[in-house]
């Protein structure tokens, strides 16, 4: 859609609906948002835990709040751009779970039934997990990030197969690097009934295998992927709200300029350390339920994308297909369902069953 009409998905759910739908589609934003943005600053204090080797260390209190700083600075100087690589560099770390799994000798026969014919259970911490991973897969900053960055770049329909190719890639890549944490995970944390309950836990799958080194890869790893998103995920949502109601946007304005840009891109990254400071707070739990919280304001907006690319006056000859069409709408409903017995086994039902 970015490509056929040059525009952000904000921008055209607000020209195809109006104001009020575009209003619901904003607050399911900022609510997915805002949880996922938490989630990157306790990121960064989970990968402060697993370097420090210590669950309670008080560095943390220092570097998530000084994180926020330096992030703000970046963005608002325009200064992001040339350090993103090192970001992302450092969050190539977590490859090395790929080599990893192959180390950990994974009974591979029920690795490949168990991707193509996946276990289901209605057990309340299986749905949880299963929602989680849905949330944090298919995130709903994602499909307003990658349509503006489109748009802006002014990538047009003939160049859409390279901008495909890009989109597609790397979504392999993300899943295929997920599966092996899984596998890893999997393979020698299962067998011996270890818990993940803190950041150290999560980094022991690796220290099983490599020894000491985990830690320093693991929390580098996490600790340049927080980073990462966590400059983008309040940024995405600034822009996409701006954009959905006409606010001035952009970096390079000043807040007498952008009130409302600068205020939500702002007010996003303190709520992020001040959650994250909580003394006590069960990060991984809480990390666990702001994902599944993403997961259910995914179907809102995959609605209105659905909804959008099928109208022929806007995407003219690459208006949805059959087979996108059928594959997008059981997408949705299966979401949509796993959310719903989420929602019962963990909440609805032990209401009245006290």
């Amino acid at each position: 859609m970015g490509a056929v009409t040059g525009k952000g998905l904000a921008d055209l759910i607000r020209e195809q609906f109006g104001v009020r739908w575009a209003a619901i589609a904003m607050l399911a934003l900022l609510v997915a948002n805002t949880g996922v943005t938490i989630s990157e600053f306790m990121g960064i204090a989970m990968s402060v835990q697993v370097l420090a080797g210590n669950v309670n260390t008080p560095l943390i209190y220092i570097v998530v709040p000084l994180s926020a700083v330096v992030l703000w600075f970046l963005v608002m100087k325009g200064s992001y751009r040339r350090v993103e690589i090192i970001f992302l560099l450092m969050s190539l770390g977590f490859l090395v779970y790929v080599p990893v799994a192959f180390a950990a000798h994974p009974d591979w026969g029920q690795v490949g039934r168990q991707i193509i014919v996946p276990t289901f259970s209605s057990d309340e911490k299986y749905l949880l997990a299963a929602v989680a991973l849905v949330g944090t897969t298919i995130s709903p900053y994602m499909q307003f990030f990658i349509q503006s960055s489109v748009a802006d770049k002014g990538i047009h329909a003939g160049e859409y197969f390279y901008e495909q190719l890009d989109v597609y890639s790397g979504t392999i890549f993300a899943v295929v690097v997920a599966a092996f944490v899984i596998i890893v995970t999997g393979t020698t944390l299962y067998p011996i009934h270890h818990p993940v309950e803190t950041a150290l836990d999560a980094a022991f799958s690796l220290k099983q295998i490599i020894g000491p080194s985990a830690s320093l890869l693991f929390g580098v790893g996490l600790f340049g992927a927080s980073l990462l998103a966590a400059a983008v995920l309040p940024l995405s949502t600034a822009y996409g709200i701006c954009e959905a109601f006409g606010f001035e946007r952009g970096v390079s304005r000043s807040f007498s300029e952008a009130p409302v840009f600068q205020s939500i891109f702002t007010g996003l990254i303190i709520l992020g350390v001040i959650v994250t400071l909580i003394p006590g707070l069960p990060i991984i739990q809480v990390l666990v339920f702001l994902q599944g919280l993403n997961a259910a304001m995914l179907p809102v907006l995959l609605v209105f994308i659905i909804l959008l690319v099928n109208k022929r006056r806007l995407m003219g000859r690459r208006v949805n297909g059959l087979a996108f069409n059928i594959i997008s709408w059981v997408t949705v409903i299966l979401i949509t369902i796993l959310v719903l017995l989420w929602l019962l086994t963990n909440y609805i039902l032990p209401i009245f069953t006290g």
